[in-house]
């Protein structure tokens, strides 16, 4: 028997508040999942009532979620409980649906490793044309000797944006023509 057939438990019901707080989602979320049919609560006047099969519908449909796999997905798997082949059908959909995610994460798991030893490349590069630059111009690293000076215009804008700041560090409005303005 799967872990959602031993969840259900027939007679016992729970409001939105309850299963928003139990699954530590909104209740948007769960009104969302609702009006995509993937949950249908009964309905008391303006108050949904959700019994055992809504709340381990909930619960599938949020481990997907996290599994990463698409409402569709989810869907197809959940459905599949309900319709022949039945649980065991759902169960292999649900094994091939794992293997494609895995492949799809391994996949990516291997272009951050190529996107790391890039980075790794291009800093050794940078530290090396640094260190080049630095020994030729005659500055040692480690003191902040070996920071480029800044421009004249960032100086200028350095001097512009202090002259304009309060104590308080708030800035003074500026009297003269706007930014960009020629």
């Amino acid at each position: 028997m799967s872990e959602a057939a031993q969840e259900l438990s027939p007679g016992q019901e729970w409001t939105i508040t309850e299963l928003a707080a139990e699954f530590d989602v909104t209740l948007r979320t769960i009104r969302f999942y609702e009006d995509l049919g993937l949950i249908s609560p009964e309905r008391r006047g303006t108050s949904r009532v959700f019994r055992s099969r809504d709340r381990v519908r909930l619960k599938l449909i949020l481990r997907g979620r996290r599994l990463g796999m698409s409402l569709d997905e989810i869907r197809t798997i959940i459905d599949m409980y309900d319709a022949a082949p039945g649980e065991v059908g759902q169960l292999q959909y649900l094994l091939e649906q794992l293997d494609a995610r895995r492949v799809d994460l391994e996949a990516r798991r291997r272009d951050i490793e190529e996107s790391l030893e890039e980075l790794d490349r291009v800093e050794a590069k940078v530290r090396a044309d640094l260190a080049r630059l630095s020994g030729r111009t005659g500055h040692t690293g480690g003191s902040g000797e070996d920071r480029p000076q800044a421009s004249p215009q960032h100086s200028q804008a350095r001097s512009h944006a202090h002259a304009h700041s309060r104590p308080d560090g708030q800035r003074r409005p500026s009297r003269g023509r706007p930014r960009g303005a020629q």
